[in-house]
């Protein structure tokens, strides 16, 4: 008992109780007030057999609906009580169905009271058989409308679980048909009773005149303003509180949370929009998730432009700076550290490769090994992309010796015209840089191994870029670099505008 306190079902049966209430006071209330007086029914009016009939009947249909809710809802209520709540099918099926059946179960009771008291009545007079169904139907209606509109909302925590992200499987009501039924609550029902009444009263089934209708029409409309407001309320909240979600975790999105997802409570078409909602939601974390991975491989730029443009096999010349470094003596690294110490060590230096380079506006092409290939200008236009290329290589350096001060390394810098573009097949391909300059940084890296800042430029490189990067290098010899055939001119940083507190480091 302490558990079903703190559930939902005392609540539902509170609201299918005052939904009847609701309905027998429209109902007695439309007999006494809603008829010119001539031809009012009074409690007192009503002959004692009857009224014997009617209270025995009121324990029947207490009895009998108390049972038939019961039967409908024990399923349910085990179900919900326990914990895996999603392994009986048959349960949740039923959990969905149930504010249905239960509105059926209060429009069966409600049929057979109507139908009952009409043929008591009907052995007095047509007139008062007639008007006994108008209210017992019109009260029937108005309680099995209420009675859905609470149950639906109430058990809202249980559908959400019985749904289970699987509202086709529901089987609610839509939209245009809760309209639809407001509609005729509200409006069609009013007007139908007050053109039945004037019609009686044409056809003299009722003795009264055209001024004594006044009470009824008036209580009538006063009567479809209240219920109308009053199912109005329920019904724009049923369509705007899942709105009011969507929007809530729309803004989420907006935010940059992809880790929203909307609870279904409806079987209806809106279940089926918070359905398509989440479904999108997921459609977008995927996505998210493999740009996030596939730039992890190819670079943030890489990706965007994949995504953007397309990929395809073939390039584009391009001015790109190239920034090339690699560890000294790796493979003496490899032999006096663990595998494990090893793979820490490059991890390490490249994340520390990839901080300068993101840096300057490049991205790393290529990690081979102990080595990584930088690229400046390529897929997207740098404006200086010598400069920043150069500017990486010296940055580079100091952050190594200071993050990282045992590791020797070698880092060379060039720029000039290449090919960018995607090399490789349809099923796998790879978006590299190919041309001179990567050959010329490839090969003053091994010369930059013996230089004591660890650091060569080409002059060609320096004379491509801007002023303000031009000035913190030295333009000196020329040399022959391996397999290039001709003369390149080597470039180095000036040692006084490397910090002062890795100068120590540096010649070391």
């Amino acid at each position: 008992m302490r558990w079903l306190s703190h559930t939902p079902w005392p609540i539902l049966v509170l609201d299918l109780l005052r939904a009847n209430l609701i309905g027998a006071l429209f109902t007695f209330g439309f007999l006494r007030f809603g008829m010119p007086t001539p031809d009012t029914i009074a409690l007192n009016q009503i002959d004692a057999q009857n009224q014997i009939i009617f209270v025995i009947y009121l324990l029947l249909a207490v009895i009998a609906g108390t049972v038939a809710s019961v039967k409908l809802s024990m399923p349910v209520l085990i179900w919900h009580r326990r914990r895996t709540r999603r392994d009986d099918a048959a349960a949740r099926k039923r959990a969905l169905d149930l504010p249905m059946l239960l509105t059926f179960v209060t429009a069966g009771l409600w049929l057979v009271g109507g139908v009952l008291l009409t043929l008591l009545n009907l052995r007095g007079s047509l007139k008062d058989a007639i008007l006994v169904a108008m209210a017992s139907a019109v009260g029937g209606l108005l309680t099995c409308v209420l009675s859905f509109q609470r149950s639906e909302k109430v058990l809202r925590p249980i559908s959400v679980a019985a749904i289970a992200n699987e509202p086709e499987n529901a089987n609610a009501p839509g939209i245009g048909f809760r309209i639809a039924v407001f509609w005729l609550i509200t409006v069609i029902m009013p007007m139908i009773l007050i053109i039945g009444m004037i019609v009686m009263q044409y056809t003299h089934v009722i003795e009264a005149s055209a001024q004594q209708l006044q009470r009824p029409i008036i209580w009538l409309a006063t009567g479809s303003i209240l219920i109308g407001m009053l199912s109005s309320i329920r019904l724009v909240r049923s369509i705007t509180d899942p709105i009011k979600q969507l929007r809530v975790a729309l803004n989420q999105i907006r935010a940059g949370n992809l880790n929203v997802a909307l609870k279904i409570y409806d079987g209806s078409d809106i279940g089926l929009l918070q359905a398509g909602f989440n479904e999108m939601v997921d459609d977008l974390r995927e996505r998210q998730e493999l740009r996030n991975l596939f730039g992890r491989y190819v670079g943030e730029d890489v990706a965007r432009r994949a995504i953007e443009t397309g990929t395809q096999l073939g390039g584009e010349e391009r001015y790109v700076g190239v920034l090339f470094v690699d560890i000294v003596g790796s493979t003496r690294l490899a032999v006096n550290r663990p595998p494990r110490d090893v793979v820490e060590l490059l991890n390490d230096f490249f994340e520390v490769v990839v901080e300068v380079v993101g840096r300057h506006g490049g991205f790393v092409n290529k990690f081979q090994g102990d080595a990584a290939l930088a690229i400046f200008g390529a897929p997207l236009d740098l404006p200086d992309f010598a400069g920043a290329a150069l500017a990486a290589g010296r940055e580079l350096r100091v952050e190594l010796a200071r993050r990282l001060g045992d590791v020797d390394m070698g880092i060379g810098v060039s720029a000039g015209k290449a090919v960018a573009g995607h090399i490789g097949a349809q099923q796998r391909l790879e978006y590299t840089v190919i041309g001179d300059p990567v050959n010329e940084a490839a090969r003053l890296t091994e010369l930059a191994k013996d230089e004591p800042t660890r650091v060569l430029g080409s002059a060609r490189a320096v004379f491509l870029a801007s002023d303000d990067e031009a000035q913190h290098w030295q333009i000196g010899e020329g040399v022959e670099l391996r397999g290039r055939g001709i003369e390149t001119l080597l470039a180095r940083p000036d040692l006084d505008r490397i910090a002062p507190d890795v100068i120590a480091v540096v010649a070391d």
